[in-house]
């Protein structure tokens, strides 16, 4: 398959547009808030600012290399969070996302997500998409779930942020039979 261009995609309300090393600051800002990174399973706390900045830096060659697509939602005109695929092997990914707090509870992460999983089985062309989150976090299972993603099972996971293991709750979605 031909590498994608990078794209920017809106939703009603988001604007959703590939990462950039411009978004580092504001992703440390988030990622310093321990109600966040608590829960992200790969994400450093306290955040390390090279460490994010490296992370972001990667992101235009995943992209071109077919690896994982990573987006930064903005709501006016303002960083509020990430969404991408990445993991990406064979015709499956994972979905990952993350959002500052005075964000939760307002539908942006469905809405952002839910554009993401449409780009993933529509331009990609992924034939499944995985996900998890912390156990105890229902608001994401939640979202989850509202996308027609399917419980799998729990697992025990590192938490790089709380320097443990914790439990995962983890979830399939297929895509849509083609054609429809």
């Amino acid at each position: 398959m031909a590498p994608i261009p990078p794209c920017r995609m809106m939703t009603e309300r988001l604007v959703l547009r590939p990462t950039s090393v411009s978004d580092v600051e504001r992703a440390f800002e988030i990622q310093s808030d321990w109600d966040v990174t608590r829960m992200l399973r790969m994400a450093a706390f306290p955040p390390d600012r090279e460490r994010i900045e490296a992370w972001f830096a990667d992101h235009g060659r995943e992209w071109e290399a077919g690896e994982a697509y990573r987006f930064a939602v903005e709501l006016e005109g303002r960083f509020i969070g990430v969404v991408d695929v990445d993991e990406i092997s064979g015709q499956e990914g994972e979905l990952g996302y993350w959002f500052e707090q005075a964000s939760w509870g307002r539908g942006y992460a469905r809405e952002a997500a839910q554009a993401v999983v449409d780009f993933a089985f529509e331009k990609v062309r992924l034939r499944g998409l995985r996900s998890g989150h912390a156990a105890e976090n229902a608001a994401s299972g939640n979202i989850l779930l509202k996308l027609g993603f399917q419980p799998l099972d729990i697992v025990r996971v590192e938490s790089r942020s709380r320097g443990q293991d914790i439990q995962q709750q983890r979830y399939v979605l297929s895509a849509p039979p083609l054609g429809i």
